[in-house]
């Protein structure tokens, strides 16, 4: 009933506060449940912010590295914090333990260094508006993306329990962009304008593929007992898929060098060298047909 009225004053209603005391003790059980402490998405936010700091110094920090031992001395401290981070996903679990993984994490760097720098050059070259790699690493959100997907798709192959889902939707929420950490995605990937587009975690992407807004890499059907099934399509290299395509399947291949039309819905495999598109119609009205104007209210 909640609050009641007796005689002109107001008394809770017993019922009200005992659910009220029920609430918050669910709340207390449930934190005792697990006593690590995750921090919530802003760790996330962190972890990427510090070592793009490192890999990106004087583009997303103000850092002036003297020599090589600075940097190295950097990101010795970057693994040394990221294993406060990444410590609680990983106790209590069957994932692997965490100096290995920071370890690891370690060797990958050169080659997620290299893959982020194709992907910056990939998209000057490929977009006529960009006038320098420089606007790309400081503008562009589709680098963004695809730069914080190359770190969480490292940590989903080390087998970090959730903390790489973390990073993907850190990166979804800043750019409307959403890439599944388990995506392989090749070299000078470019993203133009990117806003909408959606990768599925069993893709698989191969080298120089370009992709624009609203693109759809999915899967036709959402059954939860093909988790570990390849849900999700395969594009072959140099291919372009063009705005709005939507491409569903885990046997669905497109072929290397493809083209792919906007707007256009791919359910089946195309050769490679196919140009998929939808064909549009265009009918001249007759003069008599003029008095009958359309007209949209919006």
């Amino acid at each position: 009933m909640g609050i009641q009225e007796t005689n002109g004053t107001s008394k809770i209603d017993p019922n009200l506060e005992d659910n009220y005391r029920n609430f918050l003790d669910s709340i207390f059980k449930k934190q005792n449940e697990d006593p690590h402490r995750y921090g919530g998405r802003q760790v996330a936010g962190q972890f990427v912010q510090e070592l793009f700091d490192i890999l990106f110094a004087g583009f997303f920090s103000d850092l002036n590295f003297r020599d090589q031992t600075q940097v190295e001395d950097s990101i010795s401290r970057f693994l040394l914090d990221a294993k406060k981070k990444l410590q609680p996903y990983l106790v209590g679990t069957n994932g692997p333990e965490i100096n290995w993984v920071l370890s690891e994490f370690k060797k990958e760097l050169p080659l997620l260094y290299d893959l982020i720098w194709k992907d910056a050059i990939a998209a000057y070259e490929g977009d006529p508006a960009a006038e320098s790699v420089k606007e790309v690493i400081l503008a562009y959100s589709g680098f963004y993306a695809i730069a914080v997907h190359r770190v969480a798709h490292v940590l989903h192959r080390l087998r970090i329990p959730i903390f790489p889902r973390m990073l993907s939707e850190y990166a979804h929420e800043k750019t409307g962009i959403d890439i599944h950490p388990g995506a392989k995605i090749g070299k000078s990937f470019f993203m133009d304008h990117g806003t909408g587009i959606v990768i599925g975690g069993t893709s698989e992407i191969a080298d120089n593929v370009k992709i624009y807004q609203g693109v759809t890499l999915g899967a036709l059907s959402v059954s939860k007992d093909l988790a570990s099934v390849k849900r999700h399509p395969t594009i072959e290299e140099n291919t372009i898929i063009y705005a709005g395509a939507t491409i569903l399947g885990g046997d669905t291949v497109i072929g290397r060098n493809s083209i792919i039309g906007g707007n256009t819905w791919v359910t089946q495999s195309v050769p490679p060298y196919s140009v998929v598109y939808q064909k549009n119609e265009i009918r001249v009205r007759n003069s008599k047909e003029l008095d009958n104007v359309i007209d949209f209210s919006i």
